[in-house]
């Protein structure tokens, strides 16, 4: 390991503490209850996101969180590249990307040996990285700095909803404040308030999955270093014996580290600070470091049975949960945001039936059961539950050393990806396609001029359906609520071909983009008519 020194400064967070104050809502206690079109509980990444999300498409939206601050401790510090072009559409991905830590290279050793590296993003001509490392406080921070920007935000601190009704026609709330209690109504209202969901026991919901019993120890360390900005993931190091370590590097000269702990150990005791760094320094060779932050936790795959109970939608780790090793729990989170925000506006406006909604819990349930299978085998692999079980993860770190088959068997937490939807909303191909992205995929990115990129174009009016076509075809005059992106002719450009080339796109070939950037439908001969249909389907008319 690189040598560290101490840095001449004092242990720091980036906290952001905000005062409670009064509002109107609580002055009509002898009135009728205010009413609201949505209500969002939890402001965490996923509820602001999707309160910014919700207000770019023109909804008010009431925001209550329970705390006064931002979360102290790191927790989660991985954000993908599908989550930073999501941020992008909501007006926060720079700031993002240039506080965070970017990286794509992971390297596994077994012991002391490197058994492979991978590249996250191997190819160029993307807009944003793999991943960036980067402190839930600040990614939190400034997400609540672009809600000032939006009046139709309503945030309200030390909220705490306490109690709720469905009725037929919206969600009763009654919410605690440091003034009493008050309550309103809300058309809709989105539980995103965490693992420990407090709505999710109020409407009665089952949280089912497996826990595992081996312990995690997180140390976020302050210290310089010359390691590289990678994920580097050990199996039965020599400072760890037996066991696995990770070492992620963060802003600030901060560093996580990750060491799996005896299934027996005692939380209370690990977590001491005089206990902690006898290992950290073993890690390091040194004790030339300062704590930011020290929490344990086990490895839980869990979720609702339903997402949508009535009008009180989940979202984030209140309808699922997974463990931390591949970075699906936050990012997961994200998508459940992105992928409800244009359905639930199309429906409080009208434009769509109310089971739209039903596909928000199909597709995210799909996703959430992907995640969970994905987390759960690198459970299993990282920490065997039985014999067999280690003696199979003995056999694959021997192969891994000799074969190429036996380094993919290796498994230190496949890392989060969009989820393919099999959705009732999108069209099936009717014609022969190479590759691209099929419906129900994610779009894929791509340069479209000198520091201009295709998820640029998405984003700039990123609220309606998007009609992808290439030029040297019929030009089309798109269906109502549908926009037009057109690469080549006095379009877009296509300069280093890949956006042909991604997308398989012989001349007149046509994609139509959700509002989330998912595939909906694609067309070699596209018309007006099979265009029509296929935005009927994917807005959940037929």
């Amino acid at each position: 390991m690189a040598q560290a020194k101490t840095l001449p400064v004092k242990t720091h967070q980036a906290k952001a503490q905000f005062g409670y104050r009064r509002h109107p809502d609580q002055d009509r206690a002898s009135q009728s209850p205010a009413e609201h079109p949505v209500v969002i509980v939890g402001a965490g990444p996923v509820g602001l996101s999707l309160a910014i999300d919700l207000a770019q498409r023109g909804q008010r939206v009431v925001l209550l969180d329970d705390a006064d601050r931002i979360g102290e401790g790191s927790r989660a510090i991985c954000f993908s590249k599908r989550s930073l072009e999501y941020w992008d559409r909501l007006g926060v991905g720079d700031r993002m990307v240039a506080k965070g830590v970017v990286w794509s290279v992971g390297r596994i050793f077994h012991g002391e040996s490197l058994l492979y590296q991978f590249n996250l993003l191997p190819e160029d001509g993307h807009k944003r990285p793999a991943f960036i490392n980067l402190q839930q406080y600040y990614a939190e921070a400034y997400l609540v700095d672009r809600i000032q920007d939006l009046p139709a935000v309503d945030l309200r601190w030390r909220n705490k909803v306490t109690a709720l009704e469905q009725r037929n026609d919206c969600v009763a709330l009654t919410i605690e404040t440091p003034d009493g209690a008050y309550r309103l109504h809300a058309q809709y209202v989105i539980a995103c308030d965490g693992a420990r969901s407090s709505l999710r026991q109020m409407v009665g919901a089952e949280f089912a999955g497996q826990v595992f019993e081996d312990q995690f120890l997180i140390a976020d360390v302050k210290m310089t270093a010359e390691f590289p900005t990678e994920r580097w993931f050990w199996f039965d190091p020599p400072f760890h014996a037996g066991r696995s370590a990770l070492l992620h590097r963060q802003p600030d000269d901060v560093w996580r580290i990750d060491l799996q702990l005896n299934r027996y150990a005692d939380p209370v005791v690990e977590k001491k600070p005089e206990n902690v760094r006898p290992r950290i320094a073993r890690m390091l060779g040194h004790d030339e470091f300062e704590f930011e932050w020290i929490s344990l936790y086990k490895f839980q795959c869990r979720r609702m049975d339903r997402f949508i109970h009535g009008r009180v939608i989940f979202a984030g780790d209140s309808a699922h949960q997974v463990s931390p090793f591949g970075a699906r729990g936050a990012n997961s989170g994200l998508e459940d945001a992105e992928n409800l925000s244009w359905k639930l506006d199309r429906v409080l406006r009208g434009t769509s039936p109310a089971s739209l909604l039903e596909s928000y819990h199909t597709e995210r349930s799909m996703a959430a059961d992907e995640n969970i299978r994905e987390s759960t085998r690198s459970t299993d692999f990282m920490a065997p539950n039985s014999h067999q079980e280690a003696r199979l993860r003995k056999a694959v770190l021997s192969l891994a050393k000799e074969t190429e088959f036996g380094k993919r068997m290796v498994n230190g937490g496949r890392l989060s990806v969009p989820c393919s939807y099999d959705s009732q909303l999108s069209s099936r191909d009717a014609d022969s396609w190479r590759g691209g992205p099929p419906p129900g995929c994610s779009m894929l990115d791509a340069p479209i001029a000198e520091q201009s990129y295709l998820t640029d174009a998405f984003r700039k009016d990123g609220t309606d359906f998007t009609l992808l076509s290439f030029s040297n075809g019929a030009a089309l005059d798109p269906p109502d609520g549908v926009r037009n992106i057109r690469i080549g002719g006095s379009g877009f450009a296509d300069p280093s071909g890949l956006v042909a080339q991604r997308y398989d796109a012989e001349p007149g070939t046509a994609y139509l983009l959700r509002p989330d950037g998912y595939v909906a439908a694609r067309f070699r001969h596209p018309t007006r008519e099979a265009i029509a249909a296929a935005l009927s389907r994917a807005q959940g008319l037929n």
